[in-house]
């Protein structure tokens, strides 16, 4: 686990797929945050920490994670942080004016409850904003190092944020762009033998400067075209959700 989260440190910064996640979240925080200033904000498994940077610009920033070599990485971010499982957040209810979470749904062992706990931190008027791994073809590969229980099409993720009372307000497909590659890698990976977290996981790698900004460029392109239509699919799912 520590050598995952080394690996996704060093990566979070220059490659592709993180430079494409933010520029699909960023414009979904400024439609949550516009005109509201002293927002309070919470990351819900912030990982190394990386995105609670992106939610300061917005408000006063908080973040839990489960891992303390997480946190310890974490703490460059100057956030408060706590050590938590996301099926016992450690927040008052009705705290939160924008929630958080990237990529952590899947691991979670109960998702409906996890996704009532998310709902609840939320005061009214409140916005969740969620990312999941996407569509179970797509398993193995660099999903297998970490212990995830499922992946989800648009439809059960609405499904369950309907269940914990909210009010969706969008459901989309992200990284339609990269589709065909993942799908190619995640089907090869099936012939090779599994590996622990973190063990030579290429997929976090940086790849060169050409390859790495032709993808980057493709996923930008995406994002812009996402603000007026949803892929048909993609490797993950987006959940932006109102608590009324």
């Amino acid at each position: 686990m520590d050598e995952a989260l080394e690996a996704t440190r060093q990566a979070e910064r220059s490659h592709f797929w993180f430079r494409g996640f933010r520029r699909f979240i960023r414009p979904i925080l400024d439609d949550a945050g516009r005109g509201r200033p002293g927002l309070r904000l919470l990351d819900c498994g912030c990982g190394t920490g990386h995105n609670l940077h992106l939610l300061q610009r917005y408000g006063r920033a908080f973040g839990f994670d489960l891992t303390p070599s997480g946190l310890d990485y974490a703490r460059d971010a100057g956030a408060p942080l706590v050590r938590a499982d996301i099926s016992r957040i450690p927040f008052r209810p009705g705290t939160f004016d924008i929630v958080t979470s990237f990529d952590v749904l899947q691991y979670a062992a109960d998702d409906q409850a996890t996704m009532i706990e998310l709902a609840g931190l939320l005061r009214p008027g409140g916005t969740l904003v969620l990312t999941a791994a996407a569509m179970p073809i797509l398993r193995g590969g660099h999903a297998a190092f970490w212990p995830e229980l499922r992946r989800y099409n648009r439809s059960r993720i609405r499904r369950l944020a309907q269940g914990a009372g909210l009010e969706v307000r969008r459901v989309s497909y992200l990284f339609g762009a990269l589709f065909p590659f993942v799908l190619a890698a995640r089907i090869a990976s099936r012939f090779r033998p599994r590996r622990a977290a973190g063990a030579d996981d290429w997929e976090m790698r940086v790849p060169s400067a050409p390859i790495n900004g032709t993808l980057a460029a493709a996923l930008a392109i995406e994002a812009i075209a996402a603000r007026y239509a949803s892929a048909p699919f993609g490797s993950s799912v987006m959940l932006v959700a109102r608590k009324s």
